[in-house]
């Protein structure tokens, strides 16, 4: 299993950074529709869609996308979008982790199906925009969310239930800690701290997430962090969510080791808007 999930990272790593760090960022925004598509297949067929519905589903999302760079909204949007996407994601958020898995279900299959195509295509358009701003940006709220993870892995294992004896959410993710959390949050400030100390030193084109964040005030942008975190959190537990009610394991196999596309882009669906939401808010 270690060796495939090693083969498929390599595979993925040689298609994306390349992509990625090209001069122009077309390359990069076709490779993410596609991926975004595959997403949205995974979210149909978790959701008891027929595997017609589910190729529709793709095509439904990737043809929004294109139609969101068609009409020039990867290099800009109205600030209200950016809000009402961050607004959605914790107001949804918060009332799928209160009800549950058993909440989820009860919800009509096509209302799923609309919500969870829009939310990927709004993820997709934040991802667009950030990396025609400057893959400086995009790649910093990417290791934002890879921070917390990673970070909350390791805390996790040395620490979980070890100092705050209670799960984070033990009904839809019952590894998650408390501890884990925190030390994701502790890893997203170090992350913070050392990328901006190297802006300082060298130059790359744009600007960082965090530089922009703490041009802010300190404060504001240490909350920025802490919420955008939190969110990548949610994220993790909201998939987790709808693969127990469809009671799989994985978001698919498409990527043999890891699973499916939403179980790598989880943590970033909620991430990439609402870092843009956070982006537009106006300097006090």
């Amino acid at each position: 299993m270690l060796k495939q999930r090693i083969i498929t990272a390599l595979a993925l790593l040689a298609v994306l950074l390349p992509a990625l760090f090209a001069d122009t960022p077309q390359a990069f925004l076709v490779l993410s529709i596609l991926l975004i598509a595959a997403g949205a297949w995974e979210w149909a067929n978790m959701n008891g869609l027929s595997r017609l519905q589910a190729v529709f589903s793709g095509l439904a999302c990737a043809a929004l996308c294109c139609l969101a760079w068609w009409s020039g909204w990867t290099t800009q949007t109205s600030t209200w979008l950016w809000s009402l996407a961050g607004s959605a994601w914790v107001g949804i958020t918060a009332w799928m982790l209160m009800r549950g898995v058993q909440g989820w279900s009860v919800w009509p299959r096509q209302w799923r199906w609309v919500l969870g195509v829009l939310l990927l295509s709004l993820a997709w358009l934040a991802m667009a925009q950030a990396r025609t701003a400057s893959v400086q940006l995009l790649l910093s709220i990417f290791c934002v969310v890879w921070a917390a993870d990673v970070f909350a892995y390791f805390f996790g294992r040395a620490l979980g239930g070890k100092i705050i004896h209670r799960k984070l959410a033990p009904t839809v993710s019952p590894g998650k800690s408390w501890e884990g959390a925190i030390g994701g949050l502790l890893g997203v400030f170090a992350l913070a701290f050392a990328w901006m100390q190297l802006e300082q030193h060298y130059e790359w084109p744009g600007t960082s997430f965090f530089s922009h964040m703490m041009s802010h005030g300190y404060f504001l942008g240490a909350l920025s962090l802490i919420f955008l975190t939190a969110m990548s959190v949610v994220g993790d537990l909201v998939e987790s969510l709808v693969k127990r009610s469809a009671g799989v394991k994985d978001s698919s196999n498409l990527l043999p080791g890891h699973g499916g596309v939403l179980d790598r882009l989880d943590a970033l669906l909620p991430a990439l808007p609402i870092a843009m939401m956070l982006m537009h808010w106006p300097k006090v």
